[in-house]
């Protein structure tokens, strides 16, 4: 169930000259106008980076929503940042496919090669934080007795060290890529960690998995990507920890948890 954060207050839409009678939701993202999108902010000095940073990344074939400033120069204000709008006719989602996604994963991620480690990443202590070092093994696993750590303690054994190279990855691709009929999809609500580009489109596989739009063949088909199944392993790990971890994830996110994990256990 899709959940709308609370709308940004008066003062925040005036910094960014935005018209608050305009605003409406924009997914589980934030809210927009025909030319910006606000999103809350969670960690400021991530928020920076995100604003240089997402500058200067060229993205053949791919377009990305770049900051924009508020009136007074800040790219923060009252914890929102400001995303320009994205030109196009949205395409109907039904008609973007998995294999659609993990595609921009590969080109976003060839293009990010070149970015060094943000020093945030190893400041962060939320859940994401926590459930990604607990994927890999960086931190103990230290979850309640629920079926979902259950689940995560079976797939932990199944795990094995991989040769791949860490670089600045996307974590959210599933629900952070805008699809349009007249022009290149756009990549909206970066997420950034330090992992393998092959882990964050075995994300993409699990997300879809565990929103029932993605199953085994669809695993099978990207079977040539390096170590994939292990990064299976690490992308549905990631997940049922954060899911262990938020307070806020209800027993049906649960369910759709064990579901992408009893799958994935199939494949790997």
């Amino acid at each position: 169930m899709s959940t709308i954060v609370e709308c940004p207050p008066g003062r925040v839409c005036a910094a960014f000259g935005v018209d608050e009678g305009e605003l409406e939701p924009f997914g589980e993202l934030g809210w927009r106008t025909g030319r910006l999108t606000l999103l809350p902010v969670a960690d400021s000095e991530q928020a920076l980076w995100l604003a240089r940073s997402l500058n200067d990344v060229h993205l053949p074939d791919l377009r990305i929503a770049r900051p924009a400033r508020a009136t007074d120069g800040r790219q923060v204000v009252g914890g929102w940042m400001a995303l320009r709008a994205i030109d196009g006719e949205p395409a109907d989602p039904e008609k973007s496919t998995v294999d659609d996604l993990v595609l921009v994963s590969v080109k976003l991620h060839q293009a990010l090669a070149h970015m060094s480690r943000p020093d945030f990443i190893d400041k962060r202590d939320d859940a994401l934080a926590r459930a990604d070092r607990m994927a890999w093994g960086e931190d103990e696993a230290d979850l309640d007795d629920s079926s979902c750590a259950r689940w995560f303690d079976l797939l932990l054994g199944a795990t094995k060290p991989v040769p791949l190279k860490d670089q600045v990855v996307h974590a959210n691709l599933y629900r952070g890529v805008l699809f349009f009929t007249d022009a290149a999809p756009a990549i909206v609500d970066f997420r950034p960690f330090f992992r393998p580009p092959e882990w964050s489109a075995a994300l993409v596989v699990v997300d879809a998995i565990a929103d029932g739009k993605a199953d085994v063949d669809v695993m099978a088909r990207w079977e040539h990507i390096p170590a994939w199944r292990q990064m299976l392993l690490r992308a549905v790990l990631f997940r049922l920890a954060a899911g262990v971890l938020d307070s806020d994830t209800g027993e049906d996110a649960r369910e759709r948890l064990r579901h992408a994990a009893s799958t994935v256990s199939r494949y790997v």
